[in-house]
């Protein structure tokens, strides 16, 4: 990818990372001028917000932090990856969902 289209998207990379809103922002500042880094990065977020959301849900029902912390060690750590790659430059896919989140979320660009 050419240092300008990173450039250019790169605010909108990174804002996608603000869990839950920041997808959204990120969506519209990239609706006009659509731009392939912006938009792997869109995905990602919108993959680790689904996740956590869902993860989230499930992990409620348990009252238990011996459950809980492991659902926010593993969010925290896809988010901080995501968010250094973002930061970085850099289009590589998150470990484990990284990859399932660009093909589940393909028609968002």
């Amino acid at each position: 990818m050419e240092n300008k289209t990173i450039e250019e998207g790169k605010t909108a990379a990174i804002t996608s990372y603000i869990l839950g809103v920041g997808v959204f922002i990120a969506m519209s500042m990239n609706a006009e001028n659509k731009n392939a880094f912006a938009s792997f990065h869109i995905r990602q977020g919108l993959g680790i917000t689904l996740t956590f959301i869902s993860l989230g849900m499930i992990i409620s029902n348990f009252n238990s932090i011996m459950i809980a912390a492991p659902m926010w060690i593993f969010v925290s750590v896809l988010w901080g990856y995501g968010m250094f790659s973002a930061i970085k430059g850099d289009t590589k896919a998150m470990p484990l969902l990284g990859a399932f989140f660009q093909k589940a979320f393909k028609s968002i660009s």
